[in-house]
Formats: structure tokens, C-alpha cells, sequence
């Protein structure tokens, strides 16, 4: 049975992607990054999916998504906007349990209340 061993994040700006990502989910570099990749994981001892992230030229859209769950999705939208997301108009579902954001780079994701 395969798992997950890496999601791998398409970015145009590693550095920026660096400081979003390891904040948003509390995670660490494993490695110095190279010019076109970075390694997050969990801080040592966590448990968690790593967070590859890839530099892209590219400007179609990015066809990955990440679901973040959040016990306070209120708050948790809050400090990941203050580091840096943004809101997106969406047309949410009337029961709908999660909060559309991108990254500085422009990734959609979500943030669910669980």
C-alpha cells in the first residue's frame, strides 16, 4: 500500500514560499534549500506530510490543493492572512465547512473547521 511521502508545491518564488509555508503549518527546512527546491517537515519529533516545494515558470494554474484543518478556522484564517494569504471570492456551499485562501504565490487552499 503506497502513502503519502511528499506533497510537492509548485511555486514561482522559493525564499517567499520558504517563510509562508514554515509558518503556516509550523514546519522546518530538512535540508539548505537549493536554488529550485525546498524540503518542509514537521519540527523534529512531530508527525506530519512533507511539504516539497517546487520552483515553476509556469502560469497555468497550479493544479494541486492543500486542506488545512483548524479547530478555531476563524482564527486560523486570520493569522494565515496576517502572514501573508489572501481570501478568495468563492461561492461557498450554504453548509460549506471550509474558507478558500491562496498563498503569496497565488496557490489555492483551504482551511476546514474540523
Amino acid at each position: 500500500m503506497a502513502t503519502i511521502g511528499s506533497v510537492v508545491w509548485g511555486v514561482r518564488d522559493i525564499p517567499r514560499a520558504i517563510d509562508f509555508w514554515a509558518a503556516a503549518l509550523d514546519y522546518e527546512l530538512s535540508r539548505p534549500p537549493d536554488v529550485d527546491w525546498a524540503m518542509l517537515v514537521p519540527h523534529e519529533g512531530e508527525e506530519g506530510v512533507q511539504l516539497s516545494l517546487k520552483l515553476t515558470n509556469s502560469e497555468a494554474p497550479h493544479r494541486h490543493h492543500l486542506d488545512l484543518f483548524a479547530d478555531d478556522q476563524e482564527a486560523e484564517v486570520r493569522r494565515l492572512v496576517a502572514l501573508g494569504a489572501e481570501l478568495v471570492d468563492w461561492d461557498y456551499e450554504d453548509d460549506a465547512d471550509y474558507v478558500v485562501l491562496t498563498d503569496p504565490d497565488g496557490n489555492t487552499f483551504c482551511v476546514v473547521q474540523v
